[in-house]
């Protein structure tokens, strides 16, 4: 019975947690346009991929 006393306030900040974590989101726009990333898949991208970089060349090997 005494982890009730425990797991409850635990539970409450977990849930303050939560609404905060939720409450940031929404201020930040996350869930203003729900239905253009859907739709962005059914485009088709004929662009060419970019070119890839070239690696940059290793450092000399110190004289041993």
């Amino acid at each position: 019975m005494n982890i009730l006393l425990m797991l409850v306030p635990l539970s409450l900040v977990l849930l303050g947690v939560a609404v905060a974590a939720f409450v940031w989101a929404v201020k930040r726009g996350q869930f203003d346009d729900l239905d253009t990333p859907a739709l962005d898949i059914l485009e088709d991208d004929d662009r060419p991929a970019p070119p890839a970089k070239p690696a940059p060349p290793a450092p000399p090997e110190p004289d041993a």
